[in-house]
């Protein structure tokens, strides 16, 4: 089944206790974050304003008990995205965020799905799917089995072996 945008956004207040994101791409090119990109690529100040929403959602989602958790699967060297992503983390771990990274290079072994993905409560899967640019153009949800499992089994791999935010050093 598809999502729109607004209805991906709603299931953010109504999982009851885990959210988890494997994010597996190099670049994106999402309309919200591409001119504060810009900025930051030409040396200018941001200052981050346009995450306070998230942020905030964030912060009242975990002080009700629940959990954002989120790994970055990178190439490295990183794409000159991963690198802003990276320097703009910060507000993301305030709200109460949990951030890792993981080299590409580490999860040859790992089986993985075919597209970036959250998933809430271990019941619903929501995968992204991009452009050759970048852009988000869908949301596909699934809460078969199999696809539960592969997308548990894949974060719960890689969230081991990741490095925490404040550990990771971009290469």
């Amino acid at each position: 089944m598809g999502l729109s945008y607004e209805e991906f956004n709603a299931l953010f207040t109504r999982f009851d206790h885990e959210a988890i994101h494997l994010e597996m791409r190099d670049s994106y090119g999402t309309e919200i974050e591409l001119p504060h990109m810009a900025k930051w690529a030409a040396g200018e100040r941001d200052d981050l304003e346009w995450l306070r929403d998230w942020c905030d959602l964030v912060r009242e989602g975990v002080r009700n008990g629940k959990s954002f958790r989120r790994v970055h699967v990178v190439s490295e060297p990183l794409s000159d995205y991963q690198r802003w992503s990276h320097s703009i983390m910060q507000p993301h771990l305030d709200a109460g965020s949990e951030v890792r990274w993981m080299p590409r290079r580490h999860v040859s072994s790992i089986a993985f799905p075919g597209n970036d993905f959250w998933m809430f409560d271990n019941h619903l899967v929501v995968f992204h799917h991009y452009d050759g640019n970048g852009r988000n153009i869908d949301f596909t949800t699934s809460t078969e089995p199999h696809d539960i499992e592969l997308c548990r089994n894949a974060f719960d791999a890689v969230w081991g072996k990741a490095a925490p935010h404040s550990e990771y050093k971009p290469a």
